[in-house]
């Protein structure tokens, strides 16, 4: 599976790498090396970051498929029990 950037945010991306090159480096990018480097990084370290992004993902819907029960669960045939207990209050 390729990854890819929706193009506001390839412009965002690009001008950010930018700014940190003038804040930080001694010398700053251009924008052709800019997206070139952007390009390597979600290239080869992307898939890293998504397969975590995943693995967080399905860690979070398993916990929530378990509490499911839990959650949605109603207890049947509550009328007598329930009718008992308040009758024994009103005593």
């Amino acid at each position: 599976m390729k990854i890819e950037l929706a193009e506001r945010a390839r412009k965002d991306a690009i001008a950010s790498i930018q700014q940190y090159f003038e804040v930080n480096m001694p010398e700053p990018i251009g924008q052709l090396p800019a997206g070139l480097l952007l390009d390597f990084f979600v290239e080869e370290i992307g898939p890293a970051i998504y397969n975590k992004a995943i693995t967080d993902a399905q860690t979070r819907i398993q916990q929530r498929a378990a509490d499911l029960e839990a959650e949605l669960y109603v207890d049947e045939f509550q009328y007598w029990p329930k009718l008992a207990a308040k009758r024994s209050k009103s005593r």
